[in-house]
């Protein structure tokens, strides 16, 4: 009777450290943005969206376009977005503009969305001397010391596919 109740009680607390990490929110980065935003994917949302407005300090994860979360931002305007060209090498995306549902109009700091999928926009972001690399599908975001360095490795890839 005794081994059974020891059983039990482990097993209770066993589960219960399953159910609390489970329901714990981790902080986002730009390291782990990809599994932070996919944590918010369930099986009939389209897509998820990290939107950041005018100074990047708030930002929102819009899930289908409705807000479902708000946080302090973790990092600043100094953000930089990128889509790289295999002609043209990297291309800095310009500021856009973000219309909320009455209509006003909003100057966007960042944005990333993924899809259902996780597949994400095919973006690298540069903030703090350091380059990270979402364009790859099913890889974990690569980090690189600087765009060069980033653009290098690009047209290495792009020349070995070619040949």
């Amino acid at each position: 009777m005794i081994v059974i109740v020891i059983i039990g009680v482990v097993y209770t607390l066993a589960v219960m450290q399953l159910k609390s990490v489970d329901e714990k929110k981790f902080t986002p980065s730009f390291l782990n943005l990809k599994e932070y935003l996919s944590s918010f994917l369930k099986e009939d949302a389209k897509s998820v969206r990290l939107l950041c407005l005018d100074d990047c300090s708030e930002c929102g994860v819009y899930v289908d376009g409705e807000k479902v979360e708000s946080f302090e931002s973790f990092f600043d305007e100094s953000v930089e977005v990128y889509r790289y060209d295999f002609l043209l090498g990297a291309l800095r995306v310009k500021d856009s503009v973000y219309f909320n549902e009455e209509d006003v109009q909003e100057d966007v700091c960042f944005s990333f969305k993924m899809y259902n999928n996780s597949i994400s926009e095919q973006v690298f972001v540069s903030y703090k001397e350091k380059v990270y690399d979402y364009t790859s599908y099913f890889e974990k975001t690569a980090v690189y010391s600087s765009l060069e360095d980033l653009v290098e490795t690009k047209e290495k890839l792009a020349q070995k596919v070619m040949q």
